[in-house]
């Protein structure tokens, strides 16, 4: 098809995930630029509705899409002792992905500089005074739109080299009981009284949406997916033999995979390109755990474009990405046990100080005394042999922004 001529606008964000639809739902607070999202049309681009979790504290400028809230969570451990615990002031909150883009498009449609765009983004790159986004429209047509500064959410089509590289791989059922099955003031984070594999680490994750629905997932950290018969069979098992749910029907389900990896991912990729998401490094790699984190690069990159010097903000300081590389390490090689570390972290420290650990808002005085509480021989060995390991490529396909 015959290309339109280049449109400018002050900044342009490819992809509407988390990272994409957080970025443009701060820059239209602040009406400091005008913005332009460019999301793929209607069809197999789409990804189907998501949740996103995250914790949260007071007034975020998201209440209106949280569509369930915990008060408190809970741990089983492989022995079945529950560790139940009270995060204050954080509570734990989901958020669908068509209530939020929901959110984020009619603000679009309400600021004066804001524009959503239907098209797949076939290439990114540098022009003089900014960057270039060519894009295919619906009908075939080719588009070209130039702006001061692109920010990229889209996922790597590959990871970038690493010292060890797993998923966190799942699928959910959105069941419905007969009988009341469920607390709604209860989150369970990790239940592993389910089998472990043999190598990595597998949980159970429910989040009661009433006290007859709720999100149930099997989830593992491991180096490969599961076919989706494998996982169908290890939902079936925790629903029946661990939850002892009787009898429930399956509404919906949804599925993913997150990366968990020491790899450095760039935040640029040109003079005007920028990475933002979990392809700029947004995912924690200990956790998996990515829409606070997006929330917070957000607001940092809205700031910086005020005023731009040097790189965009990063979404993880040095420190908390070197503790999780050892923690990462040592649970791949087997040196600690993940059940029984996740499950003591939560017995020995207090959740909100276990929380801001997560999040990267711990002092170093704090972070030592988290550490004394984790095996302290077995992260030692690993953070002294981690620098002699080699940081390896590997191809790897395309991973989905998830709900974590």
């Amino acid at each position: 098809m015959t290309p339109h001529s280049a449109e400018f606008t002050d900044v342009i964000v490819v992809g509407g995930g988390a990272a994409g639809l957080g970025l443009a739902h701060r820059l239209t607070e602040t009406g400091d630029a005008t913005v332009t999202v460019i999301e793929p049309p209607d069809g197999p681009q789409r990804p189907p509705e998501r949740t996103w979790c995250y914790w949260g504290e007071g007034v975020d400028g998201l209440e209106e899409v949280v569509d369930a809230t915990w008060f408190f969570l809970r741990l089983h451990g492989a022995d079945g002792r529950p560790v139940t615990v009270d995060p204050a002031p954080f509570t734990y909150r989901m958020v669908r992905s068509t209530d939020y883009e929901r959110l984020v498009h009619g603000r679009l449609a309400r600021s004066e500089g804001g524009r959503l765009l239907r098209a797949t983004a076939e290439a990114v790159r540098d022009v003089p005074g900014g960057a270039k986004v060519r894009c295919t429209l619906p009908g075939g047509w080719s588009l070209t739109l130039r702006a001061r500064r692109v920010f990229d959410s889209r996922p790597p089509r590959s990871l970038p080299p690493a010292r060890t590289r797993l998923l966190q791989h799942f699928r959910g059922w959105f069941v419905r009981t007969d009988t009341a099955r469920f607390d709604p003031a209860v989150a369970d984070l990790m239940d592993f009284r389910v089998p472990q594999p043999a190598h990595g680490l597998a949980f159970g994750y429910v989040l009661p949406l009433t006290a007859h629905r709720a999100l149930v997932e099997y989830t593992e950290f491991s180096a490969g997916r599961l076919t989706t018969e494998a996982y169908e069979s290890a939902l079936g098992r925790y629903c029946r033999d661990t939850l002892g749910l009787g009898a429930f029907t399956v509404e919906r389900t949804e599925q993913g995979a997150i990366p968990m990896t020491d790899a450095r991912f760039p935040r640029r990729a040109g003079s005007a390109v920028f990475r933002v998401g979990t392809a700029g490094g947004a995912t924690r790699p200990a956790t998996g755990y990515t829409f606070a984190a997006v929330q917070r690069q957000s607001r940092a990159v809205a700031d910086w474009l005020r005023r731009p010097h040097g790189n965009a903000p990063a979404p993880h300081g040095r420190r908390a990405l070197a503790m999780d590389a050892i923690l990462l390490r040592a649970l791949d090689t087997g040196r600690i046990d993940g059940p029984s570390f996740f499950t003591d972290l939560f017995r020995h420290v207090p959740a909100e100080r276990v929380l801001r650990f997560l999040d990267g808002a711990t002092s170093l005085r704090e972070e030592w005394g988290i550490g004394l509480r984790t095996p302290v021989l077995p992260m030692l060995r690993t953070a002294v042999g981690l620098p002699f390991v080699p940081r390896r490529s590997e191809h790897a396909t395309r991973n989905g922004e998830d709900h974590r």
